[in-house]
């Protein structure tokens, strides 16, 4: 389920890119509670296309539910991939307000990701 990258000062763990999908507050919960156990880190690298669409939509509610899951259980989130395609202005705050926070972070890349992730342990 998890490629489990060894940093400096601990280990990130990549979502293997096998057609799981984070659709509610469930199944990133379950997300997070098996890269604690299975990769034994809270630090977690996710392409966007593993993620429902519902979550960019900031309306439906579902990337603050996410978001605040995470952050209450010490979970630490990199979502990469492409996000020139969305126009909504509110979403590109979202984004911009999470990439200068340390919990959350939108990234175009793997590679990004695990740095981003790596640069807050």
């Amino acid at each position: 389920m998890f490629e489990k990258i060894n940093c400096g000062n601990g280990a990130i763990a990549v979502l293997s890119n096998n057609g799981e999908l984070i659709a509610n507050v469930d199944s990133a919960l379950d997300l997070l509670m098996s890269a604690k156990y299975e990769a034994g880190t809270a630090y977690i690298a996710v392409d966007k296309k593993q993620i429902a669409e519902d979550f960019f939509v900031l309306s439906s509610g579902l990337a603050g539910e996410i978001l605040q899951k995470y952050i209450n259980y010490g979970g630490k989130l990199a979502i990469f991939g492409d996000f020139s395609h969305y126009t909504s202005k509110p979403l590109k705050d979202f984004i911009y307000e999470s990439n200068k926070g340390k919990n959350i972070f939108f990234t175009a890349t793997k590679e990004e990701a695990i740095q981003k992730l790596a640069e807050i342990m």
